[in-house]
């Protein structure tokens, strides 16, 4: 089964199968770098990370416009209910959980998570899909851990990684991240949206392709790939 991952900057991700159009931290509006508009977009089931408003982005109205069901822990799906959202899935850090289309677990993620109001956001976390024989991890807002050598056991084929610095792992530690993780495929994201992050992604991807067997696709917002 093909799998076409579309990458529309910061950690804003569209995974597309057959059976479904899952969005991941749909930071749409207010993101100078994402090349589409949240009505432009049309997904089955929405991810959400953690909390921040730069993840939860427009989760609430592409929600509610598409009955789309949305997927975090138990605080951020509270918070969407409490928004009008009808259809959510709470899970916590560990937990998984097969849907008709694939399994989705959350993982540690070593970050904040405060809600766009204020409120608590739960425990933040990365994201690991099952799609038949196919493992996408999803990072979210992390810094470094040494568990990430058991998510690499997972024999993931494709880690989508922040390399931004300042809020979560720089380039430095992405590159330790990918050693542990071994990954057949990885794509750097949450960089360059605010001055505070910038990057240079072919950089890091050269110091990765030196270090590592895994192979590094840098794309530009709006670009795709196949898993």
């Amino acid at each position: 089964m093909d799998i076409e991952v579309t990458w529309y900057g910061h950690s804003v991700v569209m995974v597309r199968t057959q059976y479904v159009s899952l969005l991941i931290d749909p930071f749409l509006s207010g993101n100078a770098k994402a090349p589409v508009d949240p009505g432009d977009l049309k997904p089955d089931v929405i991810a959400i990370t953690h909390g921040h408003s730069d993840h939860v982005g427009d989760a609430v109205s592409l929600a509610k416009e598409h009955g789309a069901l949305c997927i975090s822990n138990f605080e951020i799906c509270n918070y969407l209910q409490s928004h009008g959202v009808e259809r959510v899935h709470p899970m916590h850090i560990g937990g998984g959980f097969n849907f008709p289309w694939g399994r989705a677990q959350l993982t540690i993620a070593h970050h904040g998570s405060a809600l766009p109001d204020g409120s608590y956001g739960g425990s933040p976390a990365g994201l690991l899909l099952t799609f038949a024989s196919k493992t996408i991890y999803h990072a979210g807002d992390t810094g470094l851990f040494l568990d990430m050598k058991l998510l690499g056991e997972k024999h993931i084929d494709l880690a989508l990684l922040p390399i931004g610095d300042n809020f979560t792992m720089g380039p430095d530690d992405a590159v330790r991240a990918v050693e542990l993780l071994a990954p057949k495929v990885v794509v750097p994201m949450h960089y360059d949206t605010f001055d505070v992050i910038e990057q240079d992604p072919d950089a890091w991807a050269s110091r990765v392709q030196l270090k590592t067997s895994a192979r590094v696709r840098v794309l530009n917002p709006g670009d795709s790939l196949t898993v």
